[in-house]
């Protein structure tokens, strides 16, 4: 059976990039829904697209124009669409500038609706983000963006984190998208700290763990070797663990990142901490390629999305996976309970 949560709002599914395989990963996710498990979704899209790529599929899937209010309700029988016009038509496997407005106007709403508690969580399917560029789109990603309408929000700057979520683990890394020669000159204490401390305040809130034990990689091959292989292990992330240890949070390190992720090593930690974006998604990825969920936490909202991109060449061809999105979508209805009751526990 699907999940119920009673009157809790739905789950808000961006279409992402209409020309990728996110709606047919949409698809196919509430086609199985009931073996999955899976938590209702309102999706925020074009209905009409959304038709052309079941009937390519040849999936036989009952599309139904809903709103928040009763995309749960129409869950059980329908996709439930919040109808979101596209610009162009759509080719499969061809993304197009001219839908990027829809696409990113499917974000900004989900946002909006979560924030005003009329869905429950944002969950955000690929967006590709080279033809957003083409566009003028002005943000590195999905979670610079995300952050961006956050901090609108909010009326103050936020700090995304980039969190990795598998059945085997959990990580972020402090620095994401910017080159490997830029990571070391822009590693700072202060970085790693703040970092540590968003990831802990949401594994708490979010995750249900009460005091996470969080293991932190050094930069360096063996963590420096003691200064003769760099010395950012320990004079910039040895400061930061020793600050995060004296305000009580359970941190180690810095640890040499080859051996922290074997099974022994994962079961002495609840989510590790990296300096750079290989060093977390290459465990993260080969653990779990399938099934990790990209979640970005220090938002005031829940967002979560498939550990992948929009796979052009599978687009409307069929063989598209949806474990990742069906994993996002529960761990993020997940998330959302867990969020509730912390908040009832603590009034």
């Amino acid at each position: 059976m699907s999940v119920t949560s009673g009157s809790r709002p739905s789950l808000a599914l961006t279409m992402g990039d209409p020309a990728g395989i996110g709606p047919d990963i949409t698809l196919s996710a509430w086609s199985d829904r009931v073996r999955l498990g899976l938590p209702p979704f309102l999706f925020i899209g074009d209905a009409a697209m959304l038709e052309a790529r079941a009937h390519a599929l040849g999936l036989k899937v009952p599309i139904r124009l809903s709103s928040p209010e009763a995309a749960a309700r129409d869950f059980e029988s329908a996709l439930p669409v919040l109808p979101l016009d596209l610009d162009t038509p759509v080719q499969p496997g061809v993304g197009d500038p001219g839908n990027a407005g829809p696409v990113i106007e499917a974000i900004r709403l989900a946002v909006e609706m979560t924030g005003k508690g009329q869905l429950s969580a944002v969950v955000t399917n690929p967006i590709a983000k080279s033809v957003l560029y083409a566009s003028g789109f002005a943000f590195p990603g999905h979670t610079e963006f995300l952050a961006d309408l956050a901090s609108r929000s909010l009326g103050r700057p936020v700090r995304p984190v980039m969190l990795l979520s598998g059945p085997d683990l959990r990580v972020a890394p402090v620095t994401i998208h910017i080159p490997l020669k830029d990571v070391a000159p822009v590693l700072t204490t202060e970085a790693i700290i703040e970092t540590a401390q968003i990831m802990a305040a949401d594994l708490a809130t979010r995750f249900g763990l009460a005091k996470p034990r969080i293991a932190i990689a050094g930069l360096n091959p063996h963590a420096g070797e003691d200064g003769a292989l760099g010395t950012e292990d320990a004079e910039i992330i040895a400061p930061a663990v020793a600050q995060l240890r004296a305000t009580g949070l359970d941190a180690t390190g810095p640890l040499p990142a080859d051996t922290m992720f074997h099974a022994e090593a994962r079961a002495g930690y609840d989510a590790a901490l990296c300096m750079y974006h290989d060093q977390a998604l290459i465990p993260a990825k080969t653990l779990a390629f399938h099934d990790s969920v990209n979640t970005t936490l220090g938002l005031p909202f829940i967002r979560t999305s498939p550990d992948h991109g929009t796979a052009f060449s599978l687009a409307g061809r069929g063989g598209a996976r949806h474990d990742s999105l069906a994993a996002a979508l529960r761990l993020a209805h997940s998330m959302a309970e867990t969020e509730t009751r912390q908040r009832a526990s603590a009034a």
